[in-house]
């Protein structure tokens, strides 16, 4: 292993309104699709436009633009549009954006948290100098927590008396960007009264795990995201195994990404576990085998 966790990541730039540009990870993206007729879905949220067919499969259309808050493509604009389809969350969904721009290569050190003024509400989880051109990386787990939000609710998970004590003894600290995927974390801990930190990037957790851990009460569980502004989830792992200080906590990848080689690369820098979001008990039952992995 190399002496630091670089994996290059891929953006796919594209345009909603006018010449600003957004990006979303292309492993977040399965195929790129010329507009094609859609079938209208009943009943739906005003930002889905439709249905189409995409491997034998029927898959939601969100006009993405419409979704984040800028004016609906017209019918006219359709047909020069193009869909993305998506794998995110265990879904796939379709998203109807006015024109994809180009693939660039970038690292995670380089996206900048987008400022607070912006407001929870933003569908922005990180901003990309590239050439002088600002790009807004989209926060899909939010806008689609927006279009479909029974999504977010979490199902009970049944735990007994002895494993919920359990994870109550725990240091756990949970590192998202994403409010959205915050939230489903800490209700699932919430809805069991066990205790937890948070923070929103991997900077901030790594203070956090040197910081309690020269306090004597180190972290024992740490579930981090993957793709987040400055130290992602890969080179906190990396940096927390490369330590000759820190207790090792028990490390769970937890990533919207539903992607061998992303799920593969969490095991080369470190990671103890690597799971797709979001699935409660998957989640629960990961950490209970930190709790109970051999000292």
């Amino acid at each position: 292993m190399s002496s630091k966790a670089k994996q290059s990541q891929k953006l796919l730039l594209f345009t909603l309104s006018g010449t600003r540009l957004f990006g979303i990870g292309t492993l977040k993206i399965r195929e790129i699709l010329p507009f094609k007729p859609l079938t209208r879905l009943p009943h739906s949220h005003s930002a889905v436009v439709g249905t189409t067919s995409f491997r034998g499969s029927t898959v939601p259309v969100i006009d993405m633009a419409r979704a984040v808050g800028y004016p609906a493509l017209t019918p006219d604009e359709w047909k020069t549009s193009s869909i993305l389809i998506t794998d995110v969350q265990r879904q796939q969904t379709g998203f109807l954006v006015r024109g994809v721009q180009k693939i660039i290569e970038t690292d995670w050190k380089k996206v900048k948290a987008p400022p607070t003024a912006l407001g929870d509400r933003a569908f922005i989880t990180g901003l990309l100098d590239v050439e002088g051109d600002i790009i807004q990386l989209l926060d899909v787990e939010l806008l689609l927590a927006n279009v479909y939000p029974d999504s977010l609710d979490s199902s009970e998970v049944a735990l007994t008396d002895v494993q919920t004590e359990t994870l109550k003894a725990l240091n756990i600290l949970l590192v998202d960007d994403s409010r959205v995927a915050r939230k489903q974390l800490c209700d699932v801990l919430d809805t069991k009264n066990i205790a937890y930190q948070v923070t929103t990037n991997g900077d901030e957790a790594l203070q956090v795990l040197i910081k309690d851990n020269e306090l004597g009460r180190p972290v024992d569980i740490l579930v981090s995201d993957i793709e987040m502004p400055g130290l992602d989830g890969y080179e906190l792992t990396f940096d927390v195994r490369d330590s000759g200080t820190l207790k090792q906590p028990y490390i769970i990848l937890h990533t919207s990404l539903n992607s061998e080689m992303s799920l593969s690369y969490a095991k080369q820098v470190g990671a103890d576990e690597a799971l797709t979001k979001f699935d409660a008990t998957e989640l629960l039952h990961a950490m209970l085998r930190g709790a109970n992995r051999p000292e």
